[in-house]
């Protein structure tokens, strides 16, 4: 009886190593994964040159620039004599309409100029005056030819050293006619040549300011262009009149409407970048030269 029973269990087991359960691998149709599509466009980053970091295909044109001044609407105080400084009641940011005095300023060659000026008005009157006399006594031969021509040469000369005297003071802001009228004045009055802000004072009481060096600057704000820098790899869509939308450093998302004026003709070697100007449609009193901005073009 234990024989048969050993033989009956390794019938058994043979039995169920011979035929194994099949297991089912196969998931539902719902549980499978969706197949994988290849994506066949680049992404961003194989769009981007990696020597360059510039981008191989159109994408809007973005610039970077800053708030500038025309040359016409920014002047620098300067003077062709020195002087020392008497009194002047500016401040930085302070408006000054043109024509306003900004400062005098104390010079003994000052005065000695204006004396000049005088005399030599003073001498051309009776020369000129001899000149013509002698002319007539020459042409009816009452004169000699000599004391013609000498009075001739003294009257042109004089009157090229009147001219020369009164180009100075013009240079300096004075009008001879002036001069003439009210006399000598001790000291010499500065005034704004264009109306506009106080900026870069460089003058206090009791200063020194040597010939040809600025007093301060003075900016007119009424006429804020704004200086981009664009790329060669845009310049074929960029173009005077072109609208833009700009918006302000510190003045948060506001947008604002310029237009381009000018696109500049040279590119930079070293970074292939070029210089764009564009004028503010509407200008703003926060505007400051040397704001950053941030601009694009607008899509017609």
């Amino acid at each position: 009886m234990k024989a048969t029973n050993i033989a009956i269990a390794l019938l058994l087991l043979t039995a169920s190593c011979s035929s194994p359960q099949k297991e089912n691998t196969e998931q539902p149709a719902a549980s499978r994964p969706a197949p994988v599509e290849v994506e066949t466009e680049k992404t961003e980053a194989e769009k981007i040159d990696a020597v360059t970091s510039a981008t191989n295909v159109s994408n809007e044109a973005v610039f970077n620039g800053t708030f500038v001044l025309s040359p016409r609407h920014h002047a620098s105080v300067t003077l062709s004599m020195d002087g020392i400084v008497k009194n002047t009641t500016l401040l930085p940011g302070k408006y000054v309409k043109k024509g306003e005095l900004l400062a005098t300023l104390e010079n003994p060659e000052f005065v000695d100029l204006q004396q000049n000026y005088l005399d030599a008005s003073a001498q051309c009157e009776y020369l000129e005056a001899e000149y013509k006399r002698q002319e007539v006594l020459s042409r009816e031969e009452a004169a000699s030819q000599k004391k013609f021509q000498q009075s001739k040469a003294d009257y042109l000369s004089m009157k090229s050293r009147k001219d020369a005297t009164a180009a100075q003071l013009s240079m300096l802001g004075v009008s001879p006619e002036t001069l003439q009228a009210r006399g000598i004045a001790s000291l010499l009055e500065v005034r704004a040549p264009i109306s506009g802000y106080i900026s870069n004072l460089q003058m206090n009481m009791g200063k020194h300011i040597p010939a040809g060096e600025p007093l301060c600057d003075i900016i007119d704000k009424n006429n804020t262009l704004i200086k981009l820098t664009a790329y060669e790899k845009d310049i074929s869509r960029i173009k005077s009149g072109h609208k833009i939308l700009f918006r302000v450093s510190g003045m948060g998302n506001e947008s604002f409407d310029g237009e381009i004026i000018s696109v500049g003709q040279s590119v930079d070697n070293v970074n292939r970048s070029l210089e764009v100007y564009a004028r503010v449609m509407e200008n703003n009193e926060l505007f400051r030269p040397g704001m950053y901005i941030n601009a694009r073009i607008v899509q017609k």
